[in-house]
């Protein structure tokens, strides 16, 4: 696929997209509704708050590396690394026991992610 490196950061920006949305707006609403926590501390707001940043910085960096060809492949390898920095859910997961639903399905679609990434950063470059 031609333009497999672009499509494939598009999509990685529209995949934080929405915990950029849910977390950033209403931290406490995303708590109550998503993982049962009826009330957030003030700093856990600040806390969420700021892990959205975070996201939505890579997710920028993503759309720039799909439009900027010069910045495709260091955008890939954030999409590579970003994910497998948070292999330590596994972690968690063991010594804390098992989290909210939410929270396995962003862990199953991190394990899945990197390695497509991956393969996605090491697939040719297309001329445009």
């Amino acid at each position: 696929m031609k333009n497999i490196k672009k499509i494939f950061l598009v999509l990685a920006f529209f995949t934080v997209a929405p915990m950029v949305l849910l977390y950033g707006f209403s931290p406490a609403w995303f708590a109550l509704n998503f993982l049962g926590i009826e009330k957030l501390d003030m700093n856990i707001t600040h806390i969420l708050r700021v892990v959205v940043c975070l996201y939505l910085a890579f997710g920028i960096l993503w759309l720039y590396g799909a439009i900027n060809k010069s910045y495709r492949d260091i955008a890939l390898l954030t999409v590579v690394l970003f994910p497998a920095g948070l292999f330590f859910n596994l972690i968690n997961y063991l010594v804390d026991g098992q989290p909210q639903p939410l929270l396995l399905i962003y862990m199953g679609l991190e394990f899945v992610m990197v390695p497509v990434a991956y393969w996605v950063f090491k697939q040719p470059d297309c001329p445009v």
